[in-house]
């Protein structure tokens, strides 16, 4: 079993930033892809960013390119989601996941493990 538990939400200004922690503990974390995904109130949960389990290799939404970066620590078992540019419309929960095989994929069914979601609101 894997436990994600996501961190640096907050309030934050229209063109401001923030930056999210994912923290993975439980069974040996080895190679887990990541990725996070976002829901907004009355919206279905999308896609974000996702990293495969080397780092080497970044998959974004249209949305979100060259806004946000997703990153891995070192030892690989923190995940990091930076926000700049954030806009009203990025308010939303923001969720962790974890997914047994190591490609990134944007697709929510190939992720094993959800944390419970750190909120996000954008003030205009």
């Amino acid at each position: 079993q894997v436990h994600l538990v996501e961190s640096g939400g907050g309030l934050v200004q229209a063109g401001g930033s923030l930056r999210l922690s994912c923290a993975a503990s439980g069974r040996t974390f080895s190679n887990y892809k990541c990725g996070w995904f976002r829901q907004a109130p009355g919206k279905e949960r999308e896609f974000v960013a996702a990293i495969s389990w080397t780092g080497i290799n970044t998959v974004y939404a249209d949305s979100v390119r060259g806004r946000f970066t997703i990153s891995r620590g070192s030892a690989k078992n923190t995940v990091y989601l930076q926000m700049n540019s954030l806009k009203p419309e990025d308010t939303s929960v923001y969720y962790c996941a974890a997914g047994r095989s190591t490609i990134a994929s944007r697709t929510q069914s190939d992720y094993d493990y959800w944390g419970q979601g750190t909120q996000v609101t954008v003030s205009s």
